[in-house]
């Protein structure tokens, strides 16, 4: 065969090279069914098609996509490690470091998360979304003043965070200060089609404002968009209650425990049994009433 191949101008391919095409072969085959894996949620065979490609070549898009796929699987510290690496190989990368800020907000690390934005506003004072992660993370260690100083300077930056605006129309309400999360409830109103989010703090600005009947207006249209929304049921409970229609509060906790059984293990289920009053006083008399 080698013969052959001299003869007819052709090199005999060494065993080296027919290993290195062997592998890259098998590093793009690895590569892509792990894509493939992840894009119909078999994230299981995804995390193996990635972890032995990297066995065959260290490649920063199969380190990446295998810090997604370790998300998906709840395995947080694990593809924190990955995204860290990956900003250590790329120090200018900012993308890299809000990324693995979120990582850090999933797993509650507010410091870990502060020392990430940090180096991504070291590299980009200006940039919207860390500010917002950032004030995430101060606002996660209860710093409440530098929370809002944060989300005033990410709106500031890019208006059009509504995440933002949501945050701080959250965090100034649970300061108290009910105009100013008016402000920014007002714009989100405006800006946004109906959003539940949105709509739920609306009804919560409207009960700190006294505007009862207007809070459950709101709330009713929650429980329309998403039937499912449990804070909507709750919360619009508690007003009932306290305002003395203990049907309507008895309607929305029935709602509660058939959506989340486990959630008040002391309230019974059964509605038509003796003690439903107290075991619906019960339930609400430790909720705060602005759902914070």
């Amino acid at each position: 065969m080698g013969f052959w191949k001299t003869f007819f101008g052709g090199e005999e391919e060494k065993p080296e090279e027919e290993k290195k095409n062997a592998e890259a072969k098998n590093f793009d085959l690895l590569k892509y069914d792990g894509v493939k894996a992840m894009r119909i949620g078999q994230f299981d065979y995804a995390e193996r098609c990635f972890s032995e490609a990297l066995k065959i070549q260290d490649d920063l898009e199969v380190h990446d996509y295998l810090s997604q796929t370790l998300i998906r699987l709840g395995r947080l510290d694990e593809a924190l490690a990955e995204l860290k690496l990956m900003a250590d190989a790329q120090p200018d990368n900012v993308g890299v470091l809000l990324q693995a800020a979120h990582v850090a907000y999933m797993q509650e690390d507010y410091d870990e998360m502060q020392s990430l934005c940090e180096q991504a506003l070291a590299l980009d004072g200006d940039n919207a979304m860390a500010h917002y992660l950032m004030a995430q993370a101060v606002l996660g260690k209860d710093d409440l003043v530098n929370g809002v100083a944060r989300l005033t300077k990410a709106i500031t930056l890019n208006e059009q965070l509504g995440d933002a605006r949501l945050l701080r129309a959250r965090t100034l309400l649970k300061m108290g200060d009910i105009n100013g999360a008016q402000e920014d409830v007002d714009w989100l109103l405006a800006h946004t089609d109906e959003h539940e989010d949105v709509l739920l703090m609306a009804a919560r600005v409207a009960h700190a404002k006294g505007l009862d009947d207007e809070a459950i207006n709101i709330y009713n249209k929650v429980t329309d968009l998403n039937p499912f929304q449990l804070d909507a049921y709750r919360e619009r409970g508690k007003i009932r209650f306290d305002r003395g229609d203990k049907q309507g509060a008895e309607e929305d906790m029935q709602k509660v425990l058939e959506l989340n059984p486990s959630e008040m293990a002391d309230v019974s289920g059964d509605y038509s049994a003796e003690g439903v009053e107290q075991a619906v006083k019960r339930a609400y008399s430790n909720m705060n009433p602005l759902g914070l």
